[in-house]
């Protein structure tokens, strides 16, 4: 696969063709700006490749290399969202919260502002919510930047039993010494291509690992950091295995013997045999038994490939409470909505369009006048608040929180959740805003004498409005991002749209609003039911437009 940015943008990344095994563990290296972001975004499903393409890609987590502070949610709060996001039910959710800021030493953290976070302790966050979701493939652009050695050893032990687990785990690293010895793979970029670097030994076999079984005394804690981040067992009778790559062998049989209390090495072999079935992680989180040498990484015929979503051996425990395979996409869609109307109400960015729309109609909806003129009235100044609120919800969250939402739905369903958050509230505004028209306004036609009956005039004047918030979701998604991503050329093309949209004959929008005003001269209530179907297909084909173009044209 190939990927450039703009159709005549040069080529950063072309020809690469690779396939990544589970229980695999494959660094990318180069020189900055050679792509390697491009790369694993692409592997996370984010960006979508320009030629070519991407199959097998199983649930997916990503790390950003950096990661904002800018919302409005608590840490605690935020990381629990992006749990429901993965298909974690709440409980789950904020269990493996807690037990993850604990294991990076942010628990205290829980309940405090984002905005207040330290860079470090907000990288610190972005790597928990990629870990909370135990994913197939994990992806990480330089995540242990800005952690503490603390984290650093934390997060290098989390790495490890994914792996373990039959997870695939692609990262980026400055540092050379980064999983040293443990590597499975290594791709190289430069010039734009996808290089293969020899990092197993003359025989083809991944770099050897080595099992270390020891006894401490009653209670002992493993020394912390050991090298190499083992993968860590205890068995049922006490004793504890850890399996390293034999480069850190030595050291961690060294930190062994010389920690206080000592440990006492009771066995010492290749792990080459398979873990027993009693064997239960420190992490409380089962882990399955390692599987043969992974197969080295090979040239496949379909663009990239990710493979491991069907993981053999993997048995439920209590990590795994809440199975991600019998989880809809649509309740993970759901919770992707919530989240995003979260979003929109903590930052209070809809304040504006929704006093404005308050002001609109304290201006033009007066008691006493008739009905189906200030219903008309509250449906066309819907029309451009709509604008203004999906416009708000297709830009409220920073690129890096998007592109972690993204490699966990896909990015088309990303952006379809902020339309649809913006919907909803215009949906709620009309339907508040026709109650009102409905209390304050007068039964009678112009003349003030034809009667007006009521039922029939509240659902014209509701229907009316879903077909202003419709045609309005719809202009603001085209005058938004990933159509215009320029502020100016967006505001500037908004308001043109929105003149079209309520003067010309064929709009969905102007034929609502002026059967209202028309029945009301009359004394007719016309049920905008044509309009409200035409209104429905333009903002479906809309968002199926736009979402589609939302991988391509970040």
């Amino acid at each position: 696969m190939g990927r450039r940015y703009g159709p005549r943008g040069p080529w950063v990344l072309r020809g690469a063709d690779l396939v990544l095994p589970p229980r695999t563990l494959v660094r990318v290296e180069g020189a900055n700006g050679t792509g390697k972001s491009t790369l694993l975004r692409l592997l996370a499903g984010i960006d979508a490749p320009t030629e070519g393409r991407l199959t097998g890609r199983p649930r997916t987590a990503y790390v950003p290399e950096r990661f904002p502070g800018a919302l409005p949610f608590t840490a605690g709060g935020y990381l629990v969202h992006l749990g429901r996001v993965h298909g974690l039910d709440t409980a789950e959710a904020v269990r493996r919260t807690d037990r993850w800021l604990a294991c990076f030493g942010a628990a205290g953290y829980a309940r405090t502002p984002m905005a207040r976070l330290s860079k470090g302790t907000s990288q610190k966050i972005a790597v928990a919510q990629a870990l909370l979701a135990e994913p197939d493939l994990l992806v990480l652009d330089e995540a242990w930047t800005g952690l503490d050695a603390a984290a650093r050893d934390e997060l290098d032990r989390a790495v490890a039993e994914r792996v373990a687990a039959g997870a695939t785990v692609v990262f980026v690293d400055h540092d050379p010494r980064r999983q040293a010895g443990a590597v499975d793979v290594t791709y190289r970029l430069g010039g734009g291509r996808l290089v293969a670097v020899p990092t197993r030994t003359a025989s083809g076999a991944a770099p050897p690992r080595v099992r270390i079984e020891a006894k401490g005394p009653t209670a002992a804690v493993l020394p912390s950091g050991l090298p190499g981040a083992p993968v860590v067992e205890r068995d049922t009778s006490g004793g504890v295995r850890l399996t390293v790559a034999a480069t850190h062998s030595d050291d961690v049989l060294r930190a062994l013997l010389t920690a206080r209390p000592g440990w006492h090495i009771t066995g010492l072999a290749p792990a080459r045999t398979r873990v027993p079935s009693t064997a239960v992680a420190t992490s409380a989180a089962p882990v399955p038994p390692p599987s043969p040498t992974p197969p080295p990484a090979r040239g496949g015929e379909d663009g990239v490939s990710a493979a491991g979503a069907d993981v053999p051996g993997r048995t439920p425990g209590p990590d795994r409470a809440v199975p991600f395979a019998g989880v809809p996409r649509g309740r993970r869609f759901a919770a992707l909505v919530r989240c995003q109307a979260a979003l929109l109400a903590r930052s209070q960015r809809w304040l504006a369009p929704v006093l404005l729309y308050a002001a609109f109609l304290a201006v033009g909806v007066q008691a006493g006048q008739p009905v189906l003129d200030s219903l008309g009235y509250a449906a066309a100044g819907l029309l451009p608040v709509t604008a203004w609120l999906t416009r708000l919800c297709v830009t409220q969250e920073p690129p890096a929180a998007r592109a972690v939402a993204a490699a966990a739905l896909g990015p088309a369903r990303v952006h379809a959740a902020a339309l649809v958050t913006a919907l909803g509230g215009a949906l709620v505004l009309g339907a508040v805003a026709t109650a009102f028209v409905l209390l304050t306004g007068e039964p009678l036609g112009n003349d003030r004498t034809t009667a007006v009956p009521l039922p029939p005039a509240a659902l014209a004047g509701l229907l009316a409005a879903v077909c202003c918030a419709l045609v309005g979701t719809a202009v603001g998604a085209l005058c938004a991002r990933p159509v215009l991503h320029r502020r100016g050329w967006s505001l500037a093309a908004t308001v043109p749209v929105l003149l079209l949209a309520l003067v010309t004959d064929g709009s969905p929008a102007k034929r609502a609003v002026t059967g209202l005003v028309t029945g009301s001269r009359d004394g007719t209530v016309r049920v905008p039911l044509l309009a409200s179907a035409g209104a429905l297909l333009l903002a479906a084909a809309v968002t199926a437009l736009t979402a589609r173009l939302a991988s391509s044209r970040e």
